[in-house]
């Protein structure tokens, strides 16, 4: 995989894509239309944080790429990619329960805090990349 030059895009399978950690300078996208929503990037290799009509979505420090991202109320996915480890930080229901995998190993359950925030390290330094399924418990 490799950063997404553009910023921000949809892929042909209607996931949303974003990021470019090899940046030096702040970058940032306003404005990009995805399913009826408006997104916001910033992105460069200390931070990458992407808005969803002027809300929280995701962060990583230091910046990552993301390829495949979707959200549901239920789930989300995505494949998060860096050169370094990387703190991601999710805004999903306050309070509740999820279940995590990475690369497809489950690693438990976190309960987000009363923001919404869930947040999970991601070790990128020796794979690169990671799979990350969020699903939240019934």
């Amino acid at each position: 995989m490799a950063v997404i030059e553009e910023l921000i895009r949809e892929e042909e399978n209607g996931a949303l894509s974003f990021g470019n950690y090899e940046l030096k300078d702040k970058t940032k996208k306003d404005g990009f239309r995805y399913m009826g929503d408006s997104y916001k990037i910033k992105t460069y290799d200390e931070i990458t944080k992407l808005e969803k009509n002027g809300s929280f979505v995701y962060e990583s420090v230091p910046g990552t790429a993301v390829h495949d991202f979707r959200a549901t109320s239920e789930r989300v996915e995505f494949t998060v990619e860096g050169d370094k480890d990387a703190q991601v930080t999710l805004e999903l229901e306050p309070e509740q329960e999820y279940k995590v995998h990475m690369d497809d190993v489950y690693v438990g359950k976190i309960t987000t805090n009363l923001g919404g925030k869930l947040i999970l390290s991601a070790s990128l330094e020796e794979t690169n990349q990671i799979s990350v399924i969020v699903e939240k418990v019934d």
